[in-house]
Formats: structure tokens, C-alpha cells, sequence
């Protein structure tokens, strides 16, 4: 069977064929006075070019309509599989693109009377079928848009989960790394205590400081888990410089400066942000300690607050640096390389931020520092 592009390319052929035919055969009619042939073989010839034009324009017209309707089909059908609503917006009419659009506003195609979030270009996020929902569009023109439709609950119980399997990953993993030397000590105690061994005080006396390391890890865990909400009120961040001043020269006296740096006020819980700061003080005069001797510059930590639009606090010292493959792991919940640390403070001193609805983070910077954002 001859597809219809054969078809076209014989048709063409033969159109030229009886126009080149028809060219000879007019021309010797014309030559020997045969009048009636010149015109039959002139209406050949007309035939022929009215045929090859025709031919041209659907060649040149034809295959697009085609190519678009073979297109639109896979397209079509692959967006109808994508579990995120899709929908199209023009002005105030709102079509759904795909199977989880109309499932979601239980419409065919068109959405009857559409929520105002919709509509409303400046609007970001819906609430719509007892969920919240994060409008990403992409403007096409004055009034067109292409809208996907982001479940924000599922995002944040996603979120949730893998930080309750990280979290519970990380327990196990500490309680029987405790429990194994305790187990080991207690069976060599009993072993001792049998035979009448001297070692058995000193068994004992390690098996108590195993136990206390232990108890101080259970104890680290509750403080993080059962971090209360954030009681918040105005507070002068001057005042809140001079008490983590006066905490840090009682903790290090004179073997690391402090240099202070604080103006504004902000509304915070200032017993949870002055518990961060201080974890992030600590953390940064330790650094600053271990600096190679003889260090270029003596130790030293900085503090700076500030007040305004959003509160800014960063902390900085004079230390050696986090190495960058340590750089992703510092805020992991019980993640140290310090002797006798718990892991604790800075995930803390993370969690407190975003309790206020802030951040904190590890600047990229060649020195140790870390910046602590809540907003007004």
C-alpha cells in the first residue's frame, strides 16, 4: 500500500511528466499551424501547473497538523500519570490538565467556581480538601498561567520520618555501643568477685563511669526530644551580650578573648537563644584552643548581634577550621570528635532556630563561623 507520501511524490512526477509533454506538444503545434492541438496541448500544460502547485501547498502545509497530533497524545498521557495536580490558568477560569487535578476538585476539565488562591497570581499557597498546598506557576502570558500543586503536609511528614528513622538509627547505634563495655565489665566483675581478685574495685569503678556515660547520653537525648515551644518576649540584645559575656569569662577567663559586638532589640525566648549562643561560644573558644602552637593570633571568638528587620547573630573564632568532610555531619545529633562531647549542641542550638522560625547554618568562609536567623 502506497503511503501518502508516495502518493504525492508519483502525482508530482507525473504532473512533470505531462507538463514537459505537453510543453513539446504545443510547441509543434504551434510550429505546423495546428491551432485546435496548441490549445488542447495549453490546457494540458495548465492542468500540469495547477496540479504541481497543489501538490506544493499541501506538502508545505499538510504533515504539521499531523506531527502535532502524534505529539500531543504521549504528551497528553504522561501528564495525566504525574501524581502532582497540574492545572491551567486563564484569568479567572482554571482547567485541570491531569488525572490528579480532577481528583482533587472532583471536576472533568473545567473547575467550577476555583478557590481565590488560584486566581490570584500574588497568592502562593491553598488550603483545599483539608490539606495546604504550595502553588508553583510559571507565568506564559498577561493572563496565563501553568500551576503545580505541592502537598505541603506530605512534604513535612516525609521530612518527619526521616528524621524520626535517623534519630532512631543514631540510638540504637549509642545505647549498644554503651551497653557492650557494661555488659563485658559486669560478667568480668562477677568473674572477679568468684575468684577473690584485687581487680574487682577497679572493674567496679570503670563499670560506674561507663554507666554515667550512659546516663548522661539518656539524659543529652530527653533535653533534645522534649525541647518546650518558645515563650517569646522583647529583649534588649545588649543585655543578652553582657550575660553570655560574663558566662564565657567564668567558663575560659583570660585563655581565649572576646571580642562583643551587640545593638537592637528582638523579640525571642531569650533562655532558649542565650542556651544556643552559648553552645556555639563553646564550641568556638574549644576550636580556638586547638589551634597549632605557636598559634599566629591568640585565641579568640567573636559575637555579633543584631537587631531590626530580622535578628542576626553570628559567632566566630580563631581555630583551625572544619574540615569539608566534616562540614555536613556537624549539626547529626550526637556527632563529635571531641573527648567526652555529647553531639548535642549544635543540633540544639539548630532546633531552637527553626523553633523561632529561623536558621542556623555554617557559613562557607575560610574561618569557623555560624549564623544564627530568627525573623522580626
Amino acid at each position: 500500500m502506497l503511503t501518502p507520501e508516495r502518493r504525492r511524490t508519483l502525482a508530482a512526477f507525473g504532473s512533470g511528466v505531462l507538463l514537459t509533454a505537453g510543453g513539446a506538444a504545443a510547441l509543434a503545434a504551434a510550429q505546423a499551424g495546428m491551432w485546435g492541438t496548441l490549445l488542447g496541448a495549453g490546457g494540458v500544460v495548465a492542468w500540469a501547473l495547477a496540479l504541481g502547485c497543489w501538490i506544493a501547498a499541501r506538502r508545505g502545509v499538510a504533515p504539521a497538523p499531523t506531527l502535532a497530533r502524534a505529539s500531543d497524545g504521549p504528551i497528553a498521557a504522561l501528564l495525566d500519570q504525574v501524581p502532582v495536580p497540574l492545572l491551567r490558568i486563564e484569568g479567572d477560569r482554571v482547567r485541570a490538565i491531569n488525572r490528579a487535578a480532577r481528583a482533587l476538585f472532583v471536576a472533568d476539565d473545567r473547575i467550577p467556581a476555583p478557590p481565590a488562591a488560584l486566581t490570584d497570581p500574588a497568592r502562593h499557597h491553598l488550603r483545599h480538601a483539608g490539606r495546604r498546598w504550595r502553588i508553583d506557576a510559571v507565568t506564559l502570558g498577561d493572563a496565563h498561567r501553568l500551576a503545580a500543586l505541592i502537598d505541603v503536609d506530605a512534604e513535612e511528614h516525609a521530612a518527619q520520618e526521616r528524621a524520626q528513622d535517623e534519630m532512631i538509627d543514631i540510638l540504637g547505634h549509642e545505647l549498644l555501643n554503651g551497653l557492650s563495655p557494661i555488659v563485658s565489665l559486669a560478667d568480668s566483675a562477677v568473674t572477679a568477685a568468684a575468684q577473690g581478685d584485687a581487680m574487682l574495685g577497679d572493674i567496679l569503678a570503670t563499670l560506674a563511669r561507663r554507666a554515667e556515660g550512659l546516663e548522661g547520653f539518656t539524659r543529652a537525648y530527653r533535653a533534645l526530644a522534649r525541647l518546650p515551644d518558645p515563650v517569646v518576649a522583647p529583649v534588649a540584645l545588649d543585655e543578652l551580650a553582657d550575660d553570655l559575656a560574663r558566662l564565657f569569662a567564668g567558663r575560659f577567663g583570660e585563655t581565649v578573648a572576646l571580642a562583643v559586638r551587640a545593638d537592637g532589640t528582638a523579640t525571642l525566648d531569650r533562655g532558649q537563644v542565650v542556651q544556643a549562643v552559648w553552645a556555639l561560644l563553646q564550641n568556638g573558644a574549644e576550636a580556638a584552643l586547638t589551634a597549632p602552637a605557636p598559634p599566629p593570633t591568640p585565641p579568640s571568638v567573636t559575637l555579633s548581634i543584631t537587631g531590626g528587620a530580622r535578628l542576626t547573630i553570628e559567632v566566630a573564632d580563631s581555630g583551625p577550621g572544619i574540615a569539608a568532610a566534616d562540614r555536613a555531619r556537624i549539626f547529626r545529633p550526637f556527632h563529635t570528635d571531641k573527648a567526652g562531647g555529647s553531639g548535642i549542641g549544635l543540633t540544639l542550638a539548630r532546633r531552637i532556630a527553626r523553633a523561632h522560625g529561623g536558621e542556623l547554618v555554617l557559613l562557607d568562609t575560610g574561618e569557623t563561623r555560624f549564623r544564627l536567623t530568627v525573623p522580626a
